[in-house]
């Protein structure tokens, strides 16, 4: 996962972390929000290309979106099934959960 490159693309048309790797593109989709005075990330699609699966870098997307997380203080809510039960396997991830109203 180190040696995974993630950059995020915020554009008038959509919002991404995005990966590329062996020349395959990868990507994390979201938007944000804001709910009861918490600013919120929701994580809505995670798309790697089959030749890459095992190779960590759905894992690198979303380590890209804790760290941002945390330094600028927003909260993930986990829209995306491979972002929801990463969340829940990764307990040093778990602060950056968006709180259930």
């Amino acid at each position: 996962m180190a040696d995974i490159t993630v950059r995020r693309e915020e554009t008038k048309t959509g919002r991404r972390y995005v990966a590329g790797v062996d020349g395959f593109e990868s990507e994390l989709t979201f938007t944000r929000a804001t709910r009861k005075g918490q600013k919120l990330m929701i994580a809505n699609h995670t798309g790697v290309p089959s030749a890459l699966s095992g190779k960590g870098v759905g894992l690198a997307l979303l380590g890209q979106a804790v760290e941002d997380a945390r330094a600028e203080g927003f909260r993930i809510v986990p829209n995306c099934s491979f972002v929801r039960v990463m969340l829940q396997r990764h307990k040093e991830w778990q602060d950056v959960l968006a709180k259930e109203s």
